[in-house]
This record gives structure tokens, sequence and C-alpha cells, in this order.
């Protein structure tokens, strides 16, 4: 019979164990995670400065990168401060309601940057494979309802998370082998059934599975349109255009791909490698967005540059 004192139902705290068999490196292991965050925050507040500092700047594509960045930035706060606590501070204790808080966020913002990777993707394919209606394609009405439909969709894809983990009762082992609370990890500590859990954690996965593969779809579309072009010059410089997309394509999806591999296939695989890789895909992605738009994009590179000048001037 399931308790139904709600402060046993649902513990006051769970433990944090950070890496599990790397404790006594976890002091180090947070000096690159600050270096992470602190670069994350920097640059992503920088692109959203630029953005909206340069009238130049305000068209679909870049609409579409500050969006990235505000996601960035929310995904790393989410998950960063709180490793940092636990491998600086020895911070392990996070009550019960912040733990579900974070995991709601830490899922949601995921979800949200495999979403606006698809609007960028649109975004492309239209001024590539329809660069003279693209104007009056994306216009601004359009913009803000695909922006508005990522947050939704979003929303509505991990909401269901945290009413699936209400509903558990956890009965004594309060402890997380993590460095941040997670739908599957929270479930396997209930002592009743989690097929719930683990049948709607497959159907959200088909979420970022629907991404990937209408990526992919926009990706031939604007191969075809390319390789149709007259000039060599002509198509280096048109897919140029799509380098950066690319480049932050391939840090989102491939250290999530390798962490749901070895969660799935995995079984041989030690713990701390599991874990590690968790961190990559929520950690990585802010970091590396930022500086490749900021590299890879000439507008962005250009004003950077004008900024950094005219503050040097004064």
């Amino acid at each position: 019979m399931l308790p139904t004192n709600n402060t046993e139902f649902h513990p006051s705290s769970f433990l944090l164990l950070g890496i599990p068999g790397m404790e006594s490196l976890h002091i180090w292991i947070g000096f690159p995670f600050c270096v992470v965050y602190v670069i994350a925050f920097v640059g992503n507040f920088t692109i959203l400065f630029v953005i909206q500092s340069e009238t130049s700047l305000h068209q679909p594509m870049f609409y579409f990168l500050s969006m990235l960045a505000t996601i960035d930035l929310g995904l790393s706060t989410a998950a960063i401060p709180k490793m940092l606590g636990i491998f600086w501070f020895n911070l392990k204790e996070i009550v019960f309601d912040a733990c579900i808080t974070q995991m709601f966020f830490i899922h949601n913002f995921t979800g949200m940057e495999s979403a606006i990777l698809l609007a960028m993707a649109y975004d492309r394919y239209v001024a590539i494979c329809n660069p003279l209606r693209y104007s009056t394609i994306l216009t601004n009405k359009v913009v803000s309802v695909i922006c508005l439909g990522v947050l939704v969709r979003s929303f509505i894809a991990v909401i269901p998370f945290v009413f699936l983990i209400l509903r558990l009762p956890f009965c004594g082992n309060h402890i997380i082998p993590h460095t941040y609370c997670e739908h599957m990890g929270l479930a396997r500590l209930s002592c009743a059934s989690i097929k719930a859990n683990i049948i709607y954690g497959l159907c959200a996965i088909c979420n970022l599975v629907f991404d990937i593969m209408a990526i992919a779809t926009s990706y031939i579309q604007i191969l075809r349109a390319v390789f149709r072009l007259p000039s060599r010059e002509a198509r280096i410089k048109s897919l140029s255009t799509c380098g950066s997309h690319v480049c932050v394509i391939l840090a989102f999806y491939t250290p999530a791909l390798f962490s749901f591999m070895t969660h799935r296939f995995g079984r041989n695989v030690p713990r701390y490698i599991h874990i590690l890789l968790a961190n990559l895909y929520v950690i990585v992605p802010p970091m590396l967005n930022p500086v490749i738009y900021g590299v890879r994009t000439k507008q962005i590179y250009d004003c950077v540059k004008k900024i950094l000048v005219q503050k040097q001037g004064i």
C-alpha cells in the first residue's frame, strides 16, 4: 500500500552526487565547467547586444539567432551553477521542488533549442531555394509565430514530465548519481511502476527525431538548389551561409546522440562516462554557439569588431 502522507510520498530533498567515481577530481572538473559557463554567458549576451544594437541585423536569421542565444543562456544557467556548487562547495542537497523545477527547465530549454535549430534550417532553406520571396515568406509576423510555436511546443512536450514525477512515491532512495535533476534519473528512484514515464520519455524523444529529419530534408533541398547554380563561386557563397548553422547542429545533436546511445546500449560503459556525456550536451552547445556565429558570421564579427574599435577610441 502506498503511503498517503505527502511528506513520505515526496521527500523533502534529494542528494546529487556529481560524477560518481570521480569525486576526488570534482574540484578540478569545476574549473573547465566554470570557464564554459563564463564563455557561454558573455558570448550569448554579446550576440544579443549586437543584434539589438545594429538595425542592419534586424532580419529573420538574426531574430532566430537571438532566440537561440536566449535559450542557451537559460540552459546553461539552469544546469551549471548547481554543478559548480557540487564540485567546489559540496552542496549536494537539492530540495524536491527545486529539483522538479531544474528538471523542467533543462528539458524545456533542450526541446526549445532543437526546435529553433529547425526554424533556422527553414530560414536557410527559404534564403537559398526561394531568395526572391525571402522577405515576403519570412515576415515579422511569420517569425513571431514560429518563435511562439517553439515556446509552446516545448512547454506542451515537457510539462507532462512534471506530473509524471509528482504522481510517483519515493520510499527511501533519495540519492541521484548525477550533476543535475532529469526525468528518468528521478523516475528510477521511485518504488512504483515507471512504465508510463519510460513510454512518454520515448515519445518525447520523437520530437528530436522529427526535428533531425526535418533539418536533414531542408538541407537535401538546399544542396539540390546549390548544385544547380551555374558557377563554383555562387555554390561556395551559398553553402558558406549555412556553415555556422551546420556547426551548431553538430555541436547540439552529436553529444545528445552519444549520450542516448550509451544509455540505451552501453551496458558496460562506466557510469561516469554516462554522466559526462549527459553534461556535454547541456553545457557545450551554449558555449560553442556564440563562438561559432561570432567567428563564422561576417555580419556579427564585423559588428563586434566595430563596437570594440569604438570603445578603444573612447
